[in-house]
């Protein structure tokens, strides 16, 4: 994704401003005072709590009874005629598709279904968005908004040192998990991934899309996941690789894509043994987590024991917050990750955020991201033949290599790690892992506070780990099975409800002795995980006047790659002291 040299655009602004640590702090250029900012929360909890109405039809729609993105009912309703790429949500039980069916009288081949939550993609008019907007069956009607990968920038020389910062040199011959990469494709030619693709598969709806990975970006993330190759090996290198292609050459996907990602391991993470996803990208819209249908699908892997692991975007700022409102990296299950500067050493004593590196509180109230990983002049394969090998020929370091930068590729260091968690302990669940990573993970002394959540991730102690607690205990009291399809789901609307009356909701999760081995304090992290400085603060009979300052968060309808392009060159290559190297090989020097 882009770094802070967007920052004159609007999408880079900052979300939240200052904010120190469990103060919940969030002075913000597009909300304004407090007052219009938990307005704009109050919104987001009626849009659950309230009431679906009656069906309409094109010619008799009423006031919209489901939530609607603002900016998109205000173009809708003015352009009746016009054309809109949606994703419209139902209530359950396959309502999405009894909307567009009987409201509008769609045959099922004009619309995408989905199977990781009630929803479709369809093309509609203006007036068919009103229409739906107040069916009874309709729960939301949202952008299908690009996105695209959270790329990245190169260097003129590489970074070895990730390796022995992360403890993964430590298994390399270890037994992994299966990872699946939603991203640009994966160059199955490569001598890294030699016999260890078990599927590949292309889903993206986008032209321009080219055979294998035309952009470069899923090959570069899958490499440093699990390649495997002298001197290069990724975190997990004997773990096998799924490639799911939602990218274009350029970078870009539609949210439809992305779900239909999300579809495709449901259906087929048994036959494949798929049990980590590793998703370097993010939506450009920012939404709640309540109604986004990205968030949802991912929701539907992690409630089916799929391990989800996303990059917290590269939209951040060095001296301040600058919030994590898109999806996927803005849902509470998932583990978001950030990306550490590794400094001149292979201790954590001198790591740092880095400067784009996203980080904040979602606009739900949730810290992200959890834990942070080397994300810094990273080094993996790249096909000549891609538009980003074309693009960033200053970061080519040797032929079919280059050195970028982003959370992209931070992300798939931990998807490697919980590969390996998984590979020892296969009957974790995704909150176990999840548990085993934050516990594991060591503290930042120099970085500021909730810039890299907990820590960087280590997997000479989560790997270990027999009976990790859970990272989610608080949530999982909301999880239900839905009555209508059988499958696990988070019910919102009772979340909201509780967060409204019980500002400590959430310290369940962190009052566990389990929590006890933790090198960072979890009583700190308690008081920071969840702020409620907005939600006991709102008014939440009414929120009309939040409508304006909800459209201007709408942004692009763009989703993009999470790599922070145009990243200057490591000043010294920033690679590992022979000195050091020697020392943790020989054990008397503990990264």
């Amino acid at each position: 994704m882009r770094n802070g040299d967007q920052r004159r655009g609007v999408r880079a602004s900052a979300l939240w401003g200052s904010g120190k640590r469990g103060t919940g702090s969030r002075s913000n250029a597009l909300w304004g005072s407090g007052k219009r900012r938990t307005a704009v929360l109050a919104t987001l909890a009626l849009v659950v709590l309230v009431p679906l109405g009656a069906a309409a039809s094109p010619s008799t729609a009423g006031a919209p009874t489901a939530f609607v993105t603002p900016s998109l009912l205000t173009s809708a309703q003015s352009n009746m005629a016009g054309s809109f790429n949606v994703i419209v949500q139902g209530k359950g039980g396959n309502q999405a598709a009894k909307a567009v069916g009987d409201v509008l009288g769609l045959a099922k081949k004009d619309f995408k279904d989905f199977r990781s939550i009630d929803g479709v993609a369809v093309n509609l008019s203006g007036a068919q968005v009103v229409a739906l907007a107040s069916d009874k069956h309709v729960s939301a009607i949202t952008p299908d908004a690009r996105v695209r990968l959270s790329a990245a920038s190169a260097t003129d020389t590489s970074n070895e040192k990730w390796p022995y910062v992360t403890g993964v040199q430590k298994y390399g011959s270890a037994p992994a998990a299966t990872i699946a990469i939603v991203d640009s494709g994966i160059d199955a030619t490569r001598p890294e991934f030699a016999g260890r693709i078990a599927a590949s598969v292309n889903l993206s709806t986008l032209p321009g899309n080219s055979p294998g990975d035309g952009r470069g970006h899923g090959t570069f993330v899958a490499g440093i996941a699990a390649g495997k190759l002298s001197g290069r090996d990724g975190a997990a290198p004997t773990a096998k690789l799924v490639s799911i292609d939602v990218m274009d050459d350029q970078g870009m996907a539609r949210t439809s894509d992305v779900i239909a990602a999300a579809d495709w391991i449901l259906a087929n993470k048994a036959q494949y043994g798929i049990k980590v996803a590793n998703f370097s990208l993010h939506s450009s819209v920012a939404n709640s987590f309540m109604y986004d249908p990205l968030d949802k699908a991912v929701e539907r892997l992690w409630f089916n024991g799929v391990t989800v692991v996303v990059a917290a975007g590269n939209y951040g700022y060095p001296d301040r917050p600058s919030g994590v409102p898109f999806a996927p990296g803005n849902d509470p299950f998932v583990i978001t990750v950030g990306a550490s500067d590794t400094g001149k050493s292979v201790a954590t004593n001198d790591d740092v955020a880095a400067p784009w590196s996203a980080y904040g509180y979602t606009l739900d109230g949730f810290q992200k991201p959890e834990l942070a990983a080397p994300g810094r002049y990273m080094v993996g394969p790249v096909p000549v033949t891609s538009t980003l090998y074309a693009e960033r020929p200053d970061h080519v370091v040797d032929t079919g290599y280059m050195e970028l930068s982003g959370t992209s590729f931070a992300a798939p260091i931990v998807s490697g790690i919980a590969a390996l968690i998984l590979g020892k302990h296969p009957t974790f669940t995704p909150d176990q892992v999840k548990g085993a990573l934050m516990l594991g993970a060591k503290p930042l002394p120099r970085a500021t506070d909730m810039s890299e959540g907990v820590g960087e991730v280590n997997a000479g102690r989560s790997v270990e780990f027999s009976n990790p607690p859970s990272a989610n205990k608080a949530l999982n009291r909301f999880i239900l099975t839905d009555p209508l399809t059988g499958a696990p789901a988070f019910d919102a609307a009772s979340w909201a409800s509780t967060a409204k009356a019980n500002a400590s909701w959430a310290s369940a999760s962190w009052d566990s002795a389990s929590w006890a081995e933790a090198s960072w304090s979890s009583a700190s992290w308690a008081s920071a995980s969840w702020s409620d400085a907005s939600w006991a603060s709102a008014s939440w009979a009414s929120g009309a006047a939040a409508a304006a300052s909800w459209a201007d968060l709408s942004l692009a309808s763009a989703s993009w790659a999470d790599n922070a392009e145009g990243e200057a060159a490591s000043p010294d290559g920033d690679a590992i002291d022979p000195f050091e190297l020697q020392a943790i090989l020989d054990g008397t020097l503990d990264p």
